[in-house]
């Protein structure tokens, strides 16, 4: 029995275009970029001596490179993951980028294989495209997660702040420099704005439309209310923390519920795949028999938007919302 190795190889292929896509954000931006640090990257930054306001523009031209809704082809289905990820790399970069993994991947199926130069390309491309995709998803959906476990613990922050007397941007900047990133450079970043004269719940609103929290946009209304009619806004935000508490617990409720039905989803989804590639590495010729009939390629897109619409409809099923 021969076995085939070309399935190994387009993995290490692709892991090799992640591994290489993060290597270059790092050596373009520094360690620091990551925002997973004790030491929040504004505060980094400052202790570097930089003056506060070229800090704030620093980070604001950065948190701004995806907001601009910039009509390029492709990179719609990055431009809202982009900003969620905070991703540094413009527009242009990430095309650049996915241009580039795209002709670093035909080089290496080039060397490594001997496939036609028609497959090779379609490939390279959805390594390349894919690629960067899979690496903006994953930046996004880690920062977004890491926002929304900090969450209350920030909130407590600017509640004992608001408490012993500290107006509310103060408040705000005493939180910010307590907590990690990614949310310190945020809250920080929002109480720069504030100090040189931008509306609070503006801002905090626009940081919840940028990363997509529900709960972010709860406190920008609460601020804003109490702007506006008065009240006590120590109370408002202490009660706002528990339930920003309690949905992440019922969250994370529903996730350990719906764990089994995800895995079951996730198998179901995986297991044709995995077995075209056990099947292409076990028997390469498993396919020669039927491939010149006139239904093998119909047959195959069949089966292909099929197993797409059940990847999709098996996601849908699984994704509770709280």
């Amino acid at each position: 029995m021969e076995l085939s190795i070309s399935p190994l190889i387009y993995l290490a292929i692709f892991g090799a275009v992640l591994l290489l896509i993060n290597g270059i954000y790092l050596i373009t931006f520094g360690r620091s970029i990551e925002h997973d640090s004790k030491l929040n990257r504004r505060l980094e930054l400052m202790q570097k001596g930089q003056a506060k306001k070229d800090v704030m523009e620093q980070l604001r031209k950065e948190r701004s490179v995806h907001g601009g809704g910039m009509s390029i082809p492709l990179y719609g289905l990055l431009e809202e993951r982009a900003r969620r990820g905070n991703i540094a790399f413009s527009a242009r970069a990430l095309l650049l980028l996915m241009l580039g993994l795209s002709a670093f991947s035909f080089a290496m199926l080039t060397l490594a294989t001997s496939s036609e130069i028609s497959i090779r390309a379609g490939i390279s491309v959805l390594f390349g495209f894919g690629g960067v995709f899979f690496w903006v998803s994953g930046k996004a959906r880690k920062r977004v997660a890491a926002i929304e476990e900090q969450l209350p613990e920030a909130i407590d922050l600017i509640v004992r702040s608001l408490r012993v007397g500290h107006p509310f941007g103060a408040a705000l900047g005493i939180a910010a420099n307590e907590v990690a990133d990614p949310l310190g450079t945020e809250l920080g970043l929002i109480a720069d704005e504030i100090a040189y004269g931008r509306d609070a719940g503006e801002a905090i609103a626009e940081f919840g439309e940028r990363v997509g929290l529900q709960d972010i946009r709860f406190l920008a209304v609460a601020v804003s209310i109490q702007q506006k009619s008065g009240g006590n806004l120590a109370e408002i935000l202490d009660g706002l923390a528990k339930v920003v508490r309690a949905r992440f617990k019922l969250f994370r409720r529903v996730k350990a519920i719906t764990a089994e039905a995800k895995w079951s989803g996730m198998f179901l989804s995986g297991f044709p795949i995995a077995a075209m590639l056990m099947i292409q590495a076990i028997k390469p010729d498993y396919y020669d028999n039927v491939k010149e009939t006139p239904l093998y390629v119909p047959l195959a897109i069949a089966v292909c938007v099929f197993l797409t619409i059940n990847i999709i409809y098996m996601r849908k099923m699984t994704d509770i919302k709280v």
